[in-house]
């Protein structure tokens, strides 16, 4: 509808151009004939000098045998005619309703197309909202059919909790006397909460398409605008083209763009944003009852909304849209690949276990460069191969062969991934080594990447000293190879995840008996936000802390130091492997530092299937400013 009034609008544009160049240029012989008196007329009338006369109004053409075509000017209240007639000259007249009619158009048509213009501009100013220039109150929400392509619970995975409470909702609409008959009323709204990219948005659209029921959409900030009001006056729209479509669902994406907390922030509120969320309360649950209309809204910051938005009434449903544990991972890999020719040694399970802290769009871009990197070499089907590949790209950057490294750098870079590597073979508790690799990816020289045998949701003691003691092996290698003197910045990354642990550890997690069961990062957070700086303890109690820290990073020390002491041969086996094969899957890593040969050359497929290793295990999700990430990430 808006490309066609677009084109209207250019074509009646083209269309005042061309009349108004039509009326300009219909004068271009009177602007380029001579201009001459009257006097001087009517006496190269007497001589015989003029051919041909055209009278127009009171513009006198004629041609002249002497000096080409000329104009003159007649006085009102003499007849051109009789002269004309009685010096036997040929001549012709104008008929002047045209010439009215035409002034007229000439006078007016600049005045039409600046309006024209202007009318056209205000309204993409106002991004194409319906009423033309002067709908600026009108709703922005887009009504999504069939044709937009249908959505069912069917393509959503993972997500099985979330479905279960939105079932409720598509039952009401598709019958809505079930519960009617008993008394009860089905919830006027239900906001979607979760991480971005788990399937929010995609949840509101099944479960519209599952109802078979009109599906509005509109994003939060479409409500907001300069003037004072008009969101507002959005508001009041889209509830009025909802009531002529019920039963319909209204979906609010980013809702805490509208809805923030009124009154929060320096210098107040916005008036016409406060202004616009009242008008959504009143919509939600005022005087006027709005049967059959269902809100859906969306957000990844529920913190931040009005309480008066979130009461019972309103959004009485609060559904959570977590990241998918490994049962959902392999479901929604499996919903994402059901175009896509897959091989025979693909196993969605073995790679959802490798992505822990994948959402839904995630996986969706990890298949995706699969096929991407399949159809780049030439292959029919996408391999497991081709999966590896792509999570190693997706999220560690693609490979920097192109990065010239010496022998020597080559050569410690291989003895401090090696350290990883024994230490994370060797502590009590830690996730099993997937890969070992030398070739440089994103900002790290090489890797030493685990794979989680399931889900962590909580951690022991235990696992964090053997985290700690394996980010501390690579430092350990270099000072055992190479000496003290000759170590290098190589470790920065290492020591700073193992700092970020120890410390909570003994600020969050209670590890500490002397510092007791006491939360010091939650306290001094709070407090820095209430007074606006230094801390809730005492200098005492800061040192313990620091003291604390720095005992638990350097016992992980001396672990990776008694490790690689003892297994030096296995360190320098699997060093001179790296060197030589650059990368080195799990099942290969324990061939090598057993000083048993690899035979690469009758396998083709380097793969590990194993229950021990399999696909690059590194979430996406960003670490949390109370703790560490417990999920498995790269030892670089």
């Amino acid at each position: 509808m808006g490309n066609a009034r677009t084109i209207a609008f250019w074509v009646v544009l083209f269309v005042l151009v061309m009349a108004m160049f039509q009326i300009f240029s219909g004068g271009n012989t009177a602007r380029s004939a001579q201009e001459a008196s009257y006097s001087e007329f009517i006496a190269e009338v007497e001589n015989g000098s003029v051919t041909s006369v055209e009278l127009d109004g009171e513009r006198v053409i004629y041609n002249s045998a002497t000096g080409g075509q000329k104009i003159a000017i007649k006085p009102a209240d003499v007849d051109v005619a009789e002269t004309l007639l009685a010096n036997d000259i040929n001549f012709s007249a104008k008929s002047q309703e045209q010439s009215g009619f035409l002034s007229a158009l000439t006078l007016w048509l600049p005045f039409l197309l600046l309006i024209g213009i202007w009318i056209f501009f205000m309204n993409r100013m106002q991004g194409g909202g319906k009423g033309g220039a002067m709908g600026f109150g009108k709703s922005k929400a887009k009504l999504l059919t069939e044709k937009h392509g249908r959505v069912t619970f069917d393509d959503v995975a993972g997500i099985d909790e979330a479905k279960e409470d939105l079932e409720e909702i598509v039952e009401f609409l598709r019958n809505p006397q079930k519960f009617s008959r008993l008394g009860g009323k089905i919830p006027k709204g239900a906001l979607l909460v979760g991480p971005p990219g788990t399937g929010k948005t995609l949840l509101a659209r099944a479960v519209a398409g599952e109802a078979g029921v009109p599906f509005f959409t509109i994003s939060g900030s479409d409500f907001v605008e300069m003037f004072v009001g008009v969101g507002a006056s959005r508001v009041r729209d889209m509830f009025e083209q909802a009531k002529k479509n019920a039963p319909c669902i209204i979906f609010i994406d980013e809702i805490d763009a509208v809805g923030r907390s009124r009154g929060v922030g320096y210098g107040g509120g916005n008036d016409e944003r406060e202004q616009t969320l009242n008008q959504l309360l009143v919509e939600m649950d005022g005087f006027d009852a709005n049967e059959g209309i269902i809100i859906v809204a969306a957000t990844n910051r529920p913190d931040v909304l009005d309480p008066a938005l979130l009461r019972p009434g309103r959004f009485d449903r609060q559904v959570q849209v977590p990241n998918p544990d490994i049962k959902g991972r392999e479901k929604i890999l499996g919903v994402h690949s059901r175009k896509v020719p897959l091989g025979a040694d693909v196993d969605l399970r073995i790679i959802a276990r490798g992505t822990p802290g994948f959402s839904g769009a995630d996986l969706a871009n990890l298949v995706n460069e699969a096929a991407l990197m399949a159809a780049r070499i030439g292959r029919r089907v996408v391999t497991m191969e081709d999966f590896e590949q792509s999570k190693d790209k997706v999220m560690m950057g693609a490979e920097r062969r192109s990065m010239v490294m010496s022998e020597d750098e080559k050569k410690l870079t291989a003895y401090h991934e090696a350290g990883h590597a024994i230490v994370g073979l060797n502590v009590p508790q830690h996730d099993p080594i997937h890969k070992a690799t030398i070739i440089p990816r994103g900002r790290a020289l090489g890797l030493v990447l685990s794979l989680p045998e399931r889900d962590r949701i909580s951690a022991s003691y235990l696992w964090f000293t053997s985290r700690i003691a394996m980010a501390m092996g690579g430092r350990v290698a270099e000072e055992l190879i190479f000496g003290k003197e000759n170590v290098t910045s190589g470790a920065s990354q290492d020591i700073k995840q193992a700092t970020q642990m120890a410390r909570a550890m003994v600020t969050q997690y209670g590890y500490a008996d002397e510092l007791g069961l006491v939360d010091y990062a939650n306290e001094q957070q709070s407090y820095l936000g209430a007074y606006g700086g230094g801390t809730s303890h005492s200098s005492e109690t800061q040192k313990m802390i620091d003291d604390k820290v720095k005992e638990i990073i350097n016992e992980g020390y001396e672990t990776a130091k008694r490790i690689l002491t003892e297994k030096a041969d296995q360190l320098e086996n699997l060093a001179q492997g790296l060197l030589e094969y650059e990368t080195l899957t799990g099942a290969e890593i324990t061939k090598v530092i057993n000083g048993e040969a690899l035979n690469r050359d009758d396998d083709d497929d380097h793969i590990d299937t194993s229950g021990g290793s399999s696909l690059t295990a590194i979430p996406k999700t960003k670490p949390k400013p109370k703790g560490p990430d417990l999920s498995p990430e790269p030892t670089t």
